[in-house]
């Protein structure tokens, strides 16, 4: 499976989670919804990994401060301020909206972490934010509806710092990270609704919360995090963004809503926006440094080592894991700013 359908299907499944979970809102607060979501994706991922085990590199010591802070960011403070914010705004708004994600991922990936982009990923992210503008303007400046569009743009922020910190930890078991953020996200949340006072949910309310939390959360951020190595931070996230189309025609037909002018001309910018990242295509001659490191990988052209007496053997045509060494390689071939292709541009 590519990188790119990695990310489109994660993105379908996380799309479908707005609209359904806005369903849950009248029965649960948002701290114990969310808080549920994440720890249905946690404990439903923790029996994957116990049955088919670990596919991936373990967790390091390196890496536990990012992976530490994009569970704050994407799995405390991001759910929480979208389900305060579904709580006010329509489900077909919302998760347009949600595009903005995308916005803010490529910004700090361009000038935090000095990620490549161009003149096309900038216009495609233009229109994305000009798309957002059109949902979140309804005639009026009224703090009614600002203070609901502003947390789930908030939101949005918080899970790009999430991409960001999680792009830092992407050569570990995706299936380990995913379960992480899920298990522990999802126990803050949840005993931050039961120290709020917050009611118990019944058992059929947590259970269809808990499934879709596995699916929209878990099964969606074990996929994000494949395309992640892969496609880099920000195109990533522009496939990603993807997701809220996926929600917002799940929302006209769950709640009937009746699209209306800002929809149809968000939808419109969106599209373009979104179109122009997917045609892209980046190729030029570039450098790769000697490294060290460890990740699954396969004996391509960017893996062409020798294997120790404790290494998988040479022949094994499957994904295997172990520390290994790149030599210094100079050729040309399409590509994305992945974990082997940090390197600068004139």
């Amino acid at each position: 499976m590519s990188p790119i359908l990695y990310a489109l299907a994660a993105a379908a499944l996380f799309g479908v989670a707005t609209p359904l979970a806005k369903l849950l809102t009248p029965a649960m607060s948002p701290w114990m919804l969310a808080g549920l979501l994440y720890l249905g994706s946690g404990v439903g991922l923790a029996i994957v990994r116990a049955v088919a085990g670990r596919r991936g590199a373990s967790v390091s010591r390196a890496d536990v401060p990012w992976l530490l802070g994009a569970i704050a960011s994407g799995g405390i403070i991001g759910p929480l301020l979208l389900m305060w914010g579904l709580q006010a705004t329509s489900g077909s708004s919302a998760s347009l909206l949600l595009n903005a994600e995308a916005v803010f991922t490529a910004l700090i990936a361009w000038f935090v972490f000095s990620e490549n982009f161009d003149r096309r990923i900038a216009l495609g992210m233009a229109l994305i934010v000009a798309g957002a503008v059109a949902i979140a303007w309804q005639g009026e400046a009224a703090v009614g509806t600002l203070g609901p569009v502003a947390a789930v743009l908030g939101a949005c922020l918080a899970w790009a710092i999430d991409n960001n910190l999680t792009r830092k930890v992407s050569l570990a078991d995706a299936t380990t990270i995913a379960m992480l953020k899920g298990l522990v996200a999802g126990a803050v949340n949840v005993g931050l609704g039961l120290a709020l006072g917050d009611g118990r949910p019944s058992s059929m309310q947590v259970a269809a919360t808990a499934v879709l939390g596995f699916f929209s959360y878990g099964v969606s951020l074990v996929l994000f995090v494949l395309a992640l190595r892969s496609l880099g931070t920000a195109r990533t996230g522009a496939y990603f963004s993807t997701a809220p189309f996926v929600g917002a025609v799940a929302s006209l037909v769950i709640f009937r809503e009746r699209p209306d002018a800002g929809f149809i001309a968000a939808a419109l910018l969106m599209s373009v926006g979104v179109w122009l990242h997917l045609t892209e295509r980046h190729e030029h001659e570039h450098v790769h440094e000697a490294m060290f490191h460890a990740h699954a990988h396969v004996h391509d052209e960017h893996h062409q080592h020798a294997h120790g007496p404790d290494d998988p053997p040479v022949t094994d045509p499957k994904p295997h894991v172990h520390v290994h060494r790149h030599e210094p390689l100079v050729h040309s071939h399409p590509h994305y700013p992945d974990i082997h292709h940090r390197h600068g541009h004139e």
